[in-house]
C-alpha cells in the first residue's frame, strides 16, 4: 500500500523521524527528513519512497536532498514536480543529460524511451557512457544511473525505437515529452502523438557548437514550421553529421529543455512556446526566433 495522510500511525511516525534544523542560508528553523529516515518508514508502510516524500512535503517537511532547492522551489512546487510524469525520448546525448537533471531536481516519474545500445562514439559527448556501460542498451543505464542519484524516482524504461505504430501507446499518461532525438521523421511522429493527446513537447536539437530549443503545445504550429513537413530528410547530410557533436551544446541544450519541462509544470517563467532558441556557443550568441 502507498502511505497517506489517512494512514494515522504513518503520519505519527513520519513526524518523529524529522528533525529540525537551522538553515544556515536562510536562517530559519525547518523540518528535515533525511533519505535514510524515509527509506525505513517506506519499508515499514509497504510504500514507495516518492510517497513518503509527497506526504513529508504536505505537512510542512522538507527532504533533506531538496534543501537547496527550497530558494527557488516552494515546497508545494516540489510536490507538483514529485507528482509528475516525463517522457524522454533518447537517452544518450540530450536526453542522457535531461534525465540526470530531472532526476536531480525531484521529478516523481520518468518514462526513458530508446532502442539503443552506447557504442564507442557515443564516449564524447554522452553522460551515461563509459567504459562499462559500451554494447548496452541506453535506457536501462540511464535508469540505474537514476535510481542511484534518486531512489524517490519511479522509472519506467521502453527499449525500443519509438515510431507511428507505439508512439501513442508510449506516451500516454506523461505531463510533458521531451525530444532528445537525432532525427526529423521520428520527431514529427511524436509531436504528431503529443498533439493528439493533449501533451507539451519540449524539441531540442544540436550540431557542433550550436544548438536550439523551442516548446509546443498542441494547439501551436509546431516543427513544420521550422523545418517544413518532409518525413524522410536524408540524416546522411543533417547538421549534426556535418558539423559532429561536441559535448558543451548537448549539455547546455538539455538543461534549457529541463527548464521548460519545470516552467510547464510549475507554470512559471517564460517558457519558448512559438519561439526558438538558438544558441552559437562559438561565438558567443543566442538569438530568439518567433515563428
Amino acid at each position: 500500500m502507498n502511505a497517506t495522510p489517512k494512514n494515522r500511525s504513518f503520519l505519527k511516525e513520519l513526524e518523529r523521524s524529522s528533525i529540525e534544523i537551522l538553515d544556515s542560508k536562510s536562517n530559519l528553523n525547518i523540518k528535515v527528513l533525511h533519505e535514510e529516515e524515509a527509506i525505513a518508514l517506506a519499508l515499514k508502510y509497504q510504500s514507495t519512497l516518492k510517497s513518503v516524500y509527497v506526504e513529508a512535503m504536505k505537512i510542512g517537511v522538507s527532504p533533506y536532498r531538496y534543501i537547496r532547492n527550497r530558494e527557488s522551489i516552494s515546497i508545494q512546487d516540489q510536490i507538483r514536480l514529485a507528482e509528475s510524469r516525463i517522457a524522454v525520448i533518447g537517452s544518450g546525448g540530450l536526453g542522457g543529460h535531461v534525465l540526470l537533471l530531472l532526476a536531480r531536481i525531484g521529478i516523481g516519474h520518468l518514462r526513458i524511451i530508446d532502442g539503443d545500445v552506447f557504442d564507442e562514439t557515443n564516449l564524447n559527448r554522452q553522460p551515461l557512457c563509459n567504459k562499462e556501460t559500451i554494447n548496452k542498451a541506453k535506457p536501462v543505464v540511464a535508469a540505474d544511473a537514476v535510481r542511484l542519484i534518486n531512489p524517490s524516482v519511479e522509472v519506467t524504461i521502453i527499449t525500443e525505437k519509438v515510431n507511428a505504430a507505439n508512439a501513442e501507446h508510449i506516451l500516454s499518461g506523461v505531463d510533458v515529452i521531451v525530444d532528445a532525438l537525432d532525427n526529423m521523421d521520428d520527431r514529427l511522429v511524436v509531436e504528431e502523438i503529443a498533439k493528439k493527446n493533449n501533451i507539451p513537447f519540449v524539441h531540442g536539437a544540436v550540431a557542433g557548437f550550436e544548438g536550439q530549443v523551442t516548446t509546443i503545445f498542441p494547439e501551436d504550429k509546431g516543427l513544420m514550421s521550422l523545418y517544413g513537413n518532409d518525413r524522410h530528410v536524408n540524416d546522411k547530410f543533417s547538421p549534426e553529421n556535418i558539423l559532429g557533436v561536441p559535448v558543451l551544446a548537448p549539455s547546455v541544450i538539455a538543461s534549457i529543455q529541463a527548464m521548460e519541462v519545470l516552467k510547464i509544470l510549475l507554470n512559471r517563467g517564460g517558457v519558448f512556446r512559438n519561439t526558438l532558441v538558438h544558441i552559437d556557443l562559438e561565438n558567443g550568441q543566442l538569438n530568439k526566433y518567433e515563428y
